[in-house]
């Protein structure tokens, strides 16, 4: 029998870390994964496919399109590079909506997933207050409707701990009732690195599953389930502490390196460990005590704002063409 060593992997939502991840295995080639980098002064974008099976267990994600947008800048709450990412975040989205061939006028259900009582899980929410909403006016005054808008609803279902119903059976439920041409579902996710936190945005068609940020694997928002395409929108706003002391022990290691070739013998066995088998010995240590938390920046309260907005105004303008992103702002308020 075969030990089960799933858990303990580095924990990550991102598919451009699981690739990171996988290189280290297979090489910058990985079998049926492609990829195309992209920089924009201090903006990062990166483009992903998986396109089989292999390449899929390779990394451990589902075959589909993903985009990975890295801001670090954006800590630094710098308001011109909030609009410039907002701008670029809009594009992202028409085009990603063209490569999985989303019709303009298609009609679009959003989800905010999370718990709005609980700051790093409170992405969805923030992002549905501020977007625009139009299947009302469609159904109410269509003959008022500028040209360029698309029906929009949006709805943030809370979480099971909250309404006691799973999230994807309130969806499904809206979905039937509505029956939108696709969803898009946004939600918190978790990082195996802390500078990727509150300043990276992923998009993909691969579906999502809420409380995926938190290690709740809750019945998934997917194509499978909905019968409709589901475009999940990510930001991730945790990571594990485990995960950090982890990283830590590797950046320890790599500075004595530095100064001395003969770190064999101030780290002995650990430093001869693979990453897995360390953090296996991480999550053993920390576990008995309780101290496996998830751990998320002092500033979240005013980074995860400044991300939900982004969202929000980008999303806005790649759902409806007439609004420009270049005329507008990262607020909406």
């Amino acid at each position: 029998m075969t030990e089960d060593l799933r858990s303990f992997q580095v924990r990550t939502d991102l598919a451009l870390e699981a690739k990171e991840m996988a290189s280290r295995a297979y090489g910058e080639k990985i079998p049926g994964v492609e990829s195309e980098l992209e920089e924009h002064e201090g903006i990062t974008v990166t483009r992903m496919s998986i396109t089989s099976e292999e390449g899929a267990r390779a990394i451990g994600k589902q075959i589909g399109h993903y985009i990975t947008i890295e801001v670090p800048g954006l800590r630094r709450k710098d308001t011109d590079l909030q609009d410039r990412v907002t701008v670029l975040f809009a594009r992202e989205m028409e085009r990603f909506f063209e490569r999985i061939r989303i019709p303009k006028d298609a009609k679009a259900l959003v989800i905010g997933l999370g718990n709005w009582n609980v700051t790093p899980d409170s992405l969805g929410p923030l992002v549905v207050e501020n977007l625009t909403v139009t299947r009302h006016y469609f159904e109410l005054m269509p003959d008022r409707v500028s040209p360029g808008y698309r029906q929009v609803s949006a709805i943030a279902p809370g979480v099971l701990g909250i309404t006691g119903i799973e999230t994807s059976d309130i969806v499904l439920a809206i979905v039937e009732k509505l029956k939108p041409d696709f969803v898009v579902a946004i939600d918190a996710l978790a990082s195996k690195s802390l500078d990727r936190v509150n300043t990276t945005i992923q998009i993909a068609d691969t579906g999502i599953h809420p409380g995926s940020g938190i290690g709740n694997k809750r019945k998934g928002l997917t194509r499978e389930v909905l019968g409709v395409p589901v475009i999940a929108i990510g930001v991730p706003t945790v990571v594990y502490a485990s995960t950090i002391v982890n990283n830590v022990m590797d950046l320890i290691i790599r500075h004595f390196k530095e100064q001395t070739s003969n770190t064999g013998y101030i780290f002995g066995a650990i430093e001869k460990l693979s990453e897995q088998e360390r953090l296996q010995m991480v999550k053993e240590v920390l576990a008995p005590v309780g101290a496996d938390m998830l751990v998320t920046p002092k500033e979240v309260d005013e980074f995860i704002e400044d991300i939900a907005n982004i969202i929000a105004s980008g999303l806005n303008a790649g759902l409806h063409e007439a609004i420009d992103p270049g005329n507008m702002g990262a607020y909406t308020h």
